[in-house]
């Protein structure tokens, strides 16, 4: 893997917005807390396009600023503000190939998944963690912390409490993963997770305990447990029962879905749709430990 220069005092971050729409005020918010840091930023030209009723600008308007902010070397970290939906629509136009020349860090969660997973399938690496539009809410300030520290290198292990859903073991491989639902979306495309070997993280929100279930379903068929060296479960946020209760909780559909394997599982890792939400490295040589007392994620 190609791991991007982390950055320094003085370095440009650019904030980009490859899915839903955002408002102004969290841009301001975040661009004060990370100029605090010594960075600087720039903001995408179309940021706040009023071209479309749901997106951040049309696809071609969403397409140029994201695919500028990854050619232009005079910025060293592309930010993306929010997540929602729409990067898909854009992934296959972009063009990495003065991106893979000067590889930087491309920072984001959720619908960023999308973009995580295309950067793994060219061995670059990448940062999931908090985006702008979070860094308004209350207790996001660890978030933003977290996301600031991995930029500049100074990235720490992430550590879990006890579940009663933990299986216990060790395991080591390249750490990967990020939304279940964009996940699912990556199969059967040219940029499908890889799971042989790999510690797979997971994280969710919004969802309906029984589509939960079903997308735990999908990734097993598809064979993405088989060969699976570690299961890292982050926030389950407002997973929630329909008209008809599916009655299973998220570790119990965890745990039977992937019975027949001896990979270990930790769950309440603190990474996904709450806070606080810590950053870590997509592709990262990592080692999972899931003891009685807790979990801890290391690089």
């Amino acid at each position: 893997m190609i791991r991007p220069r982390f950055l320094r005092k003085g370095d440009t971050v650019c904030l980009v917005a490859p899915g839903r729409k955002l408002d102004r005020s969290s841009v301001d918010t975040a661009t004060q807390i990370i100029q605090s840091h010594g960075l600087s930023v720039t903001l995408g030209k179309n940021l706040f396009s009023e071209q479309h009723s749901y997106l951040s600008g049309t696809d071609n308007e969403r397409l140029a600023d994201l695919q500028l902010a990854l050619d232009d070397p005079a910025i060293n970290a592309v930010i993306c503000v929010r997540g929602g939906y729409g990067t898909t629509r854009i992934l296959d136009q972009l063009d990495f190939t003065n991106f893979q020349k000067h590889p930087k860090w491309v920072c984001g969660f959720s619908d960023v998944t999308a973009l995580h997973l295309k950067l793994q399938s060219l061995e670059i690496e990448s940062i999931h963690g908090s985006m702008p539009v979070q860094f308004q809410k209350k207790g996001s300030t660890q978030s933003a912390d977290s996301l600031i520290k991995t930029l500049l290198g100074t990235y720490e292990p992430l550590k879990a409490s006890a579940s009663s859903g933990n299986r216990r073991g060790n395991a080591t491989g390249r750490l990967i993963g990020g939304n279940l639902s964009l996940l699912n979306d990556s199969l059967g495309t040219a940029t499908e997770i890889e799971t042989d070997n790999k510690i797979l993280v997971i994280e969710e929100v919004g969802e309906y305990a029984y589509r939960f279930d079903r997308m735990l379903v999908q990734l097993k068929r598809a064979g993405k447990f088989d060969t699976l060296a570690g299961l890292v479960v982050g926030h389950m946020t407002d997973i929630k029962e329909g008209e008809l209760p599916f009655g299973e909780t998220v570790e119990q559909m965890v745990r039977y879905h992937t019975r027949e394997f001896s990979f270990p599982i930790g769950f309440n890792f603190t990474t996904g749709h709450d806070h606080p939400n810590q950053s870590w490295i997509e592709g990262a040589d990592a080692t999972l430990s899931v003891t009685e007392s807790g979990s801890a994620l290391s690089f």
